[in-house]
């Protein structure tokens, strides 16, 4: 999976890349457990503290803000001290922030402790792509990130699992310390495993590029446009699934157990799925535009019979089309973010990774927040349905439009 070590200091870095591989992939997992919690708790917390529909909107919307506030700064600070430090500041100080929701009593404190938790959860994705692309060629990029989304699913899979159970056992509170807890110890283990690793030193400082480059370039509008069309959907089924399978089908919290991490699981398959068969068309020899473009327009069709989940009447058919969705959503990431590494210039992966994460926070806060307000005004849940359906399908023709060509990065940079 790995290119060829072109120098000392690259061999020894690559010595473990199946450990750091699956240290990212667990970091993955902490990050999406420790924002889902609030989604699995929302029943209880509305019976405990008194939440309105409108309440959770405003907590979830806010998360999406903050995290979409702080991606500029933690693209580039990424991109400056590299992966090797990178993945252990992310980690720990999510893990702090979602520590922090243990004393929270008012929607005030809640507010703070999501804003926190979601400044700090947005190094998580430039981090992961910035490790990825020193670890691995295009090909092998390919499959890491299908694993890396697939982990990130199973951190979705695992949540509702455990959660509502450990929630009975030993309390909302505790399950949030807890939570924060495996963060910290997960980022002690960094520092004693990966921490020992020889870093590319190229790497561990980029060369320094302008912010003006970066936005200038339409590569960079290109990702953050797919984002912003295709993750809303994603933050929107997300949040909201839980309350979707409670409000519908009646399900108390243990009930949501099952159903949930079923929708996760098609969602982590897909990730796999996506990974796999990408890096099995690129090492048959076909083209990356063919494979990256198609790939993005199938999963977007894919996602497209999403709003159906409201026709039916029962739990798994329920089931059954959201995680097609979600599949499809995971299958569409991988290649959007294996079409990062295969044309951004590695000092550029940070930001650019962290300006798409921005777009599609920015775009998932607003359909979050439309959500809780069409709601409470007793709308239904189909107009958000309607619009992650149909701004889903307009993201690989947005990527066509501004990258006609797909161009490797030393291509682009000769000719910029």
């Amino acid at each position: 999976m790995t290119g060829a070590p072109t120098g000392k200091a690259d061999g020894l870095f690559l010595a473990r890349p199946k450990l750091l591989l699956f240290l990212v992939m667990t970091a993955g997992i902490l990050n999406y457990a420790d924002r889902q919690i609030i989604a699995i708790l929302k029943p209880v917390l509305e019976q405990d503290l008194g939440w309105s529909d409108s309440d959770y909107g405003n907590l979830v919307a806010t998360f999406q803000f903050a995290a979409a506030v702080a991606f500029p700064f933690v693209g580039w600070l990424v991109d400056r001290i590299g992966p090797k430090w990178a993945n252990p500041i992310a980690v720990a100080s999510w893990s702090l922030a979602a520590l922090g929701h243990a004393f929270a009593f008012t929607m005030s404190q809640f507010m703070v402790a999501r804003i926190a938790l979601g400044a700090t959860e947005a190094m998580g994705t430039p981090t992961a792509i910035k490790t990825f692309a020193v670890l691995f060629d295009a090909r092998g990029r390919s499959m890491a990130l299908g694993i890396m989304n697939g982990a990130a699913s199973l951190g979705a899979i695992v949540t509702p699992l455990i959660v509502p159970f450990l929630a009975l056992a030993v309390g909302w509170r505790a399950t949030f310390l807890l939570a924060g807890g495996c963060g910290l110890a997960w980022a002690l283990a960094w520092l004693l495993l990966a921490g020992r690793q020889t870093w590319e030193p190229n790497d561990v400082k980029a060369p320094s590029v302008p912010w003006r480059m970066v936005l200038a370039d339409r590569r960079t509008w290109a990702v953050g446009g797919a984002k912003a069309l295709s993750d809303q959907a994603w933050w929107f089924l997300l949040f909201w699934t839980p309350d979707l399978f409670h409000r519908t089908f009646h399900l108390d919290l243990g009930g949501l157990a099952l159903p949930v991490a079923t929708v996760y699981l098609m969602a982590a398959a897909g990730s796999f799925l996506g990974g796999f068969v990408s890096a099995s068309l690129l090492r048959a020899g076909v083209p990356v535009e063919t494979v990256r473009k198609r790939s993005l327009l199938i999963a977007a069709i894919l996602v497209g019979p999403v709003p159906l989940v409201l026709s039916v009447d029962q739990i798994w058919p329920a089931v059954a089309l959201l995680g097609l969705a979600l599949a499809a959503h995971q299958a569409f990431s991988v290649n959007l973010f294996a079409l990062i590494t295969d044309i951004v210039p590695s000092a550029r992966v940070g930001r650019v990774t962290a300006i798409g994460a921005l777009c599609g926070n920015l775009s998932g806060m607003l359909m979050l927040q439309a959500t809780g307000w069409i709601l409470a005004g007793g709308g239904g849940y189909l107009p958000s349905f309607l619009v992650a359906a149909g701004a889903y399908l307009l993201a690989p023709l947005w990527v066509h439009c501004l990258l006609p060509v797909l161009r490797p990065p030393a291509f682009a940079e000769a000719s910029a």
